[in-house]
């Protein structure tokens, strides 16, 4: 019998909802959706959350309760991650959660989790449909405001995980202001995004995966600009794969470009145009990090990912 329940991720870029029936254990979507409305906007400099960017979410998560309703959904579970933990202001966020999706489930409200819990949702979600004996897996979900490095395989789960404080927002808003990025602001880009992975591969010993697989909007897109899509085909991504030579030759375009040329690619998503160029910075950084410590030669992109995990984790 299936179980109908939803997901809802709220991170520092995206707020995503997932509705699925829960059949012998395995998801079948009902209906997923993703809506960018920056909630860590400004975070990284002032701490809190901007009544704008609190607005915005509001609004989005008004309209994913209303799917609840119309979908006849039995619980829900929304995570909020990076930004959440960061914001002085976060009881505002907790009780407008509260008072929306308190309207269609009594009781539901969003919960911070931590970076460890965020690496075993993500990872749950991101190798479900690989074949156990490419493994062990490295999965890195990299975010707006932070970057899960997570090592594991399909039998005994997660080894060993590191959340950097060190995401696609975070990045642009700290080091690239022009229009296109400044050969001196990509060089400072490059100089924190080795430093905070640093601690991470410090944390995960990354040497012992044998496959890397990317989750999240970045490489998503990374992938569709690789495999030469003009519009974002979920079904052509979803477990693609990319050689690195290709995927450091898609970044380095990427990061060149301005945000009029980005804005024009067919499978870019609006609300990446500004932020894209820095979450390529931190591929490249980590694709450098696993050829040269594991030997690691392509990126396996997954669309499955930490609100696949969600959804699971209350099934």
């Amino acid at each position: 019998m299936a179980v109908r329940v939803a997901g809802i991720d709220c991170g520092t870029n995206s707020i995503r909802l997932l509705i699925a029936d829960v059949v012998d254990g395995r998801l079948r979507d009902v209906h997923r959706e993703m809506r960018v409305v920056r909630l860590g906007e400004g975070v990284d400099a002032t701490g809190r959350f901007s009544a704008q960017a609190l607005e915005r979410t509001r609004v989005a998560l008004a309209d994913y309760a209303g799917l609840l309703a119309a979908h006849g959904v039995s619980g829900v579970r929304m995570v909020a991650t990076s930004a959440t933990r960061d914001a002085a202001n976060r009881d505002v966020f907790f009780d407008m959660t509260a008072q929306v999706l308190g309207e269609v489930i009594p009781g539901a409200v969003a919960e911070v989790i931590t970076g460890t819990q965020e690496a075993e949702l993500s990872f749950r979600g991101a190798v479900g449909e690989l074949d156990s004996a490419e493994g062990p897996f490295v999965v890195v979900d990299l975010g707006g405001g932070s970057t899960e490095v997570v090592l594991g395989d399909s039998a005994g789960g997660v080894s060993a995980s590191y959340s950097a404080n060190i995401g696609c927002v975070r990045l642009t808003e700290r080091c690239l202001h022009s229009d296109p990025p400044t050969a001196r602001e990509i060089a400072a880009a490059r100089d924190v995004a080795r430093e905070l992975l640093g601690e991470a591969v410090l944390a995960v010993p990354v040497q012992h995966a044998r496959t890397w697989v990317g989750v999240a909007g970045t490489m998503t897109t990374l992938s569709a600009l690789a495999h030469g899509l003009t519009d974002y085909d979920p079904a052509v991504i979803h477990l693609s794969r990319i050689g690195l030579p290709g995927l450091l030759a898609v970044c380095d375009r990427l990061i060149a470009m301005t945000r009029t040329q980005r804005a024009a690619l067919g499978p870019m998503h609006p609300g990446r145009v500004d932020v894209i160029g820095g979450g390529a910075i931190v591929v490249q950084e980590l694709a450098h990090i696993l050829a040269e410590r594991a030997g690691i030669a392509e990126l396996v992109v997954s669309e499955h990912d930490i609100l696949d995990g969600i959804v699971l984790s209350i099934a």
